[in-house]
């Protein structure tokens, strides 16, 4: 297999989606042959901080999950593809944080409703395609692959693999809604809904969080992080109740 076959992010009319099982051996080959790329060339062009998490995800064995990577993007602001095993294929997810799109050759809709659950990493790397109105009009995909960033986010942190906290806000910390968070083009209702609007006057930890009325440990963090990615979070350490919530060193 020749390594020039499989260019991970074709900008050209609609890629077809390789399957899980050719892209591994592709990723092997580049593993083995630096003159076909390497692993470590396609990210070296990155910023260091979120190269040494990209290369720790390469280092997982394929088991990163997607809201970790998708979180160190956004946080580190660079435009990556991320490609997603969904089942036996694999799904180039190119971000655009500054934009807050994201393009993907499967419909929005298949992707969060039969794979979002078992949404895999296998690999990440910059993107080559540029975002909707770059000068480079060939590097730009179809305008139908765009598709607003803050839904799948959401969706990624309410029903995908993660049942915990992501590591940027865990730990001992109180929590509130940050002001100005629009929240009308979000599927949240009912429980969740609530939860948002007594954090927009109030700070509360994971402990409090998770016993509020249709929460639950698992629930609240999951709220915490979708929160977090919509950067409508504020975080606090130093707040008088997170200092005395001893809940995390009795787990």
């Amino acid at each position: 297999m020749r390594g020039e076959m499989f260019e991970p992010t074709i900008p050209f009319g609609e890629p077809e989606l390789m399957r899980a099982s050719a892209f591994r051996s592709y990723l092997e080959e580049l593993e083995a042959d630096p003159s076909l790329g390497g692993i470590s060339t396609r990210i070296s062009s990155l910023s260091p901080s979120l190269q040494a998490d990209l290369m720790r995800f390469e280092q997982d064995g394929g088991g990163s999950e997607a809201v970790e990577v998708m979180a160190a993007c956004i946080r580190h602001g660079k435009r990556v593809t991320i490609h997603l095993q969904c089942g036996a294929r694999v799904v180039p997810l190119t971000v655009f944080p500054h934009e807050r799109l994201v393009h993907c050759p499967m419909g929005m809709g298949e992707l969060v409703e039969k794979h979002l659950s078992r949404l895999r990493v296998m690999h990440a790397e910059p993107a080559l395609l540029r975002p909707p109105g770059d000068p480079e009009k060939a590097m730009v995909g179809k305008d139908h692959f765009h598709h607003p960033l803050g839904p799948l986010l959401w969706n990624l942190a309410m029903r995908g693999l993660r049942n915990d906290l992501l590591p940027e806000i865990a730990g001992a910390a109180v929590y509130r809604v940050a002001p100005g968070l629009e929240i009308s083009r979000l599927p949240v209702r009912g429980a969740l809904l609530a939860a948002i609007a007594k954090l927009r006057v109030q700070s509360a930890s994971l402990r409090e969080l998770a016993d509020w009325p249709g929460l639950d440990r698992e629930r609240a963090a999951r709220l915490l992080n979708a929160l977090y990615l919509q950067s409508g979070l504020i975080v606090s350490r130093s707040h008088p109740d997170a200092v005395r919530d001893t809940w995390f060193a009795a787990r």
